[in-house]
């Protein structure tokens, strides 16, 4: 047998193994107590780290070839991020006011990073903007936070 083919039985095998064998893999194989008692997760989880640590020797051009194209892919993530605008950091005491449906609303910002609305405490304001309009709104956006971009009109 092949050390491809006798990567596919060990996963092969994994849905057959007792729960407390699948704990003890995961544990040597991670260093760490299971996560989750979730089987398929975990099974999905050893999956990838038999393969890893089978693969990684074998062909260490892939671990390269990999990293490349996750950090494409964070860099395209973070322009995808900077495109949208930037959202305005708040010190605590500062009032949010928005007129919404003729009714004017206000916000202030708390010590603790929190919100107040209504005199109740709100962790995002998100939380705030979607009780306000009953629909799903971004808070920066709703409450006018986000700086604009070159791209955006004013």
């Amino acid at each position: 047998m092949n050390p491809s083919q006798d990567m596919a039985v060990r996963i092969a095998r994994l849905p057959d193994l007792p729960f407390e064998e699948i704990k003890s893999l995961w544990q040597r194989l991670f260093g760490k107590p299971t996560p989750t008692h979730n089987r398929s997760y975990l099974e999905r989880r050893l999956a990838y780290r038999l393969q890893e640590l089978e693969y990684a020797g074998v062909h260490p051009e892939l671990l390269v070839r990999n990293k490349e194209r996750i950090d494409a892919l964070v860099q395209q993530q973070s322009r995808k991020k900077k495109i949208r605008g930037e959202v305005v950091r708040l010190i605590p005491g500062t009032v949010l006011t928005r007129d919404f449906m003729g009714v004017e609303y206000r916000v202030t910002t708390l010590p603790d990073g929190q919100y107040e609305y209504n005199g109740k405490p709100y962790r995002s304001l998100t939380a705030i903007a979607n009780e306000i309009s009953g629909t799903r709104w971004s808070g920066p956006a709703f409450f006018g936070l986000r700086e604009k971009s070159k791209g955006q009109k004013k």
